[in-house]
């Protein structure tokens, strides 16, 4: 009996072991696709120059990712999440600020991720991939939608009358701003932070709270 509950930590300890490597393994291999892409682009970058800048054979990348399209969908996933990190700390350091100064800082955090100047965000632009942009910012608005919910920049009572559709509310919001940013890249900071306190009803706040 105590050697079959040995027998089985040790294949529990293994399975994990080989969980972490299997981990560590598909990150690299998704780190140096995203370094490609943003030195070379997206059309330029081939599985092959991938598993040479991470060093491992092609029938191991197809061990981690089926094609090329899934292991940019894990790219762009990594891109939600630096913009839902940015978020976090920008969240976490406006209660020092005031309404417009947040807002505004949330204008910045939106452009260094979306729009800093690469390769590979340059290539999302063009129309040959139109239908992985649009599959990016779906996923990027649910995400940061979601994330609005959760962290409100009042108490969610005062967003009244949007209040029942919340999420809605800033899923609109971001595909909108994404969009039109992505459409007049030199959209003045201030007209924005007036539409999206409109939007939200944020200026009434201030009204109401002087």
């Amino acid at each position: 009996m105590q050697s079959t509950r040995k027998n089985r930590r040790g294949i529990a300890a293994r399975e994990v072991l080989r969980s972490n490597d299997t981990a560590k393994r598909s990150a690299e291999i998704v780190v140096a696709a995203r370094e490609l892409y943003e030195e070379k682009g997206l059309a330029h970058t081939s599985i092959q120059d991938i598993t040479n800048h991470v060093g491992v054979t092609r029938s191991l990348f197809y061990h981690y990712f089926q094609n090329k399209e899934e292991v940019t969908s894990a790219v762009l996933d990594q891109y939600i999440t630096d913009f839902i990190e940015a978020m976090q700390h920008w969240y976490e350091s406006r209660a020092a600020q005031r309404a417009d100064e947040s807002l505004r800082s949330m204008v910045k955090i939106m452009r260094m991720v979306l729009f800093e100047k690469n390769t590979f965000r340059m290539a999302l632009s063009t129309q040959e991939n139109a239908a992985l942009y649009l599959d990016f910012l779906n996923r990027f608005a649910a995400q940061g939608a979601e994330f609005m919910v959760m962290h409100p920049m009042v108490e969610p009572s005062k967003y009244d009358p949007q209040s029942d559709h919340l999420y809605e509310t800033f899923y609109v919001l971001i595909v909108g701003l994404v969009s039109y940013l992505r459409s007049h890249p030199d959209a003045d900071d201030e007209m924005l932070i007036g539409v999206v306190s409109r939007m939200l009803r944020l200026d009434e706040q201030a009204e109401a709270v002087a």
